[in-house]
């Protein structure tokens, strides 16, 4: 099989609904692309929860941990520990190509995205039959997502729990992501969000409307900074930000603590004091912009910098760009926490 020429033109813009002005506005049908829905977690929103992985973001944060969340389409990883070099996945797609190292090892390629265009993705994963490819996300309809959701309500009753979207970024699906929380509030269950806060004013206000808890995200507080990080701007988050704040939801926003982008990898006192000192300007600002009751502080949990996603990006043939970068603890970033409380936010990790 002849390596793939390249000649097809393809490109992410054309398979994907993120747009410049943020999450796509256009009406979408009712499924979306799903790489997992994750049972009896409890670490996105209060009780027991179910957690639906959606792909697709408009961000792309070096420090990732969920890389294969990105594009917004079904991608293949491909672990070299179980291929064969038998070349099966290549002869199923011109966008597969396998070679040799110079110690005889299979080395296999993938274009995602024109992979992606063919729509071959089920099938490559298919004819691999060592197990060495495997196929992340798949389109799922709303009543597959909310009757398996469903399947663990007794837990949410028992534990205060619900169902939480996330990503990626859910708001590229809002059609999708409204009308399965319209089903599961019919149901008693309570609906969370994890969001970036990157979309267009009227999808945002369109999904938030369907939320009872917003876990929001607050990387940085600079605007060339946060740039530089993740590839947007601040200004549709921050909007954004505020128009949550103003809802009836409730709002817990949260930030990664990541050495060399928000605070200083020394972690010294002054480092610590000039991150929490920007960060709670950001949070309250949005906060009493939004009328919120002065008696009442923002809360903000700190989420600790980890190398748990490392591993992704070799299966998705990606390079990582926080390798070497040391894991943060929760004691190290406890004295951030309580700086911050200092000033009048609600802090913890």
């Amino acid at each position: 099989m002849q390596p793939h020429s390249g000649t097809k033109q393809c490109s992410i813009e054309s398979l994907s609904p993120v747009r410049r002005g943020g999450a796509s506005q256009r009406e979408l049908p009712l499924k979306a692309p799903v790489f997992n829905v994750q049972k009896f977690s409890l670490d996105d929103g209060p009780g027991i929860r179910t957690v639906v992985f959606l792909k697709g973001c408009p961000l792309r944060c070096a420090w990732c941990a969920n890389p294969e969340s990105q594009l917004a389409y079904s991608q293949l990883e491909w672990d070299g520990r179980s291929c064969k070099g038998c070349g099966c996945c290549a002869a199923a797609s011109q966008a597969v190509t396998l070679a040799f190292d110079e110690g005889g090892l299979p080395q296999v390629t993938v274009d995602h995205v024109c992979l992606a265009a063919e729509k071959r993705q089920p099938q490559v994963a298919e004819a691999c039959v060592w197990g060495a490819m495997s196929l992340v996300g798949a389109e799922r309809s709303v009543d597959e997502v909310v009757a398996q959701c469903l399947q663990d309500q007794a837990f949410y009753e028992q534990s205060g729990g619900g169902v939480t979207f996330s990503g990626g970024e859910a708001l590229l699906w809002p059609d999708f992501v409204r009308q399965a929380a319209r089903r599961l509030h019919a149901q008693g269950v309570s609906c969370a969000m994890e969001t970036t806060g990157y979309a267009a004013p009227e999808v945002f206000e369109q999904v938030l409307d369907a939320m009872d808890i917003l876990l929001f995200d607050v990387k940085h507080w600079d605007e060339a900074a946060h740039k530089a990080g993740t590839g947007v701007g601040l200004g549709l988050i921050k909007d954004n930000l505020r128009r949550a704040c103003a809802s009836g939801a409730q709002v817990l926003c949260r930030t990664p603590v990541i050495p060399g982008f928000n605070i200083d990898p020394s972690l010294s006192a002054s480092a610590v004091a000039a991150t929490a000192e920007g960060l709670a300007a950001h949070i309250l600002d949005a906060w009493q912009a939004a009328g919120r009751s002065n008696t009442e502080k923002p809360r903000l949990q700190l989420l600790p910098f980890h190398q748990f996603g490392e591993n992704k990006y070799k299966l998705l043939g990606r390079d990582y760009g926080m390798e070497g970068v040391a894991q943060l603890s929760v004691k190290d970033v406890e004295p951030l926490a309580e700086a911050l409380r200092e000033r009048g936010v609600d802090a913890f990790v």
